[in-house]
């Protein structure tokens, strides 16, 4: 009898018992996304903001990031800042900008590429055919 007072007590649940999953259209997926990446270290918030775990929405920022979210949505401008304003020019003939200045590309999978200002289209374009690879 003594054995059976020390056993731990077992709740045999059902599905039916439990909350189900939810359902995410991909609209809201989108959007969700969108929001965690405005901002410096946002998805964290937004998960808690939205009652999601934070692996989900890395999941979806994945999916988003490799194009397999909402593919149907046509792609957007990513805004742009400028970290360093180059120096007012004495001559307006010289086409040359100022040497130091650099451009950085956020690319769609996540990596950064850093160039100068005045590289060739045609070397950009090779640079970023390899880098852009998953």
């Amino acid at each position: 009898m003594s054995d059976f007072i020390n056993r731990p007590q077992i709740e045999v649940r059902s599905a039916a018992d439990g909350d189900r999953r939810r359902f995410w259209p991909d609209d809201d997926k989108l959007r969700i996304v969108e929001e965690s990446l405005i901002g410096h270290r946002q998805a964290a918030a937004t998960a808690r903001r939205h009652g999601i775990c934070r692996p989900l929405l890395t999941t979806w920022r994945r999916q988003y990031r490799n194009g397999e979210l909402g593919s149907s949505r046509p792609v957007s401008f990513a805004p742009a800042t400028v970290t360093k304003a180059p120096a007012p020019q004495t001559n307006s003939a010289d086409p040359c900008p100022p040497r130091g200045c650099q451009v950085e590309i956020a690319l769609p999978n996540g990596r950064r590429v850093t160039v100068p200002v005045g590289v060739e289209p045609e070397a950009l374009a090779r640079i970023l055919a390899v880098v852009d690879r998953q």
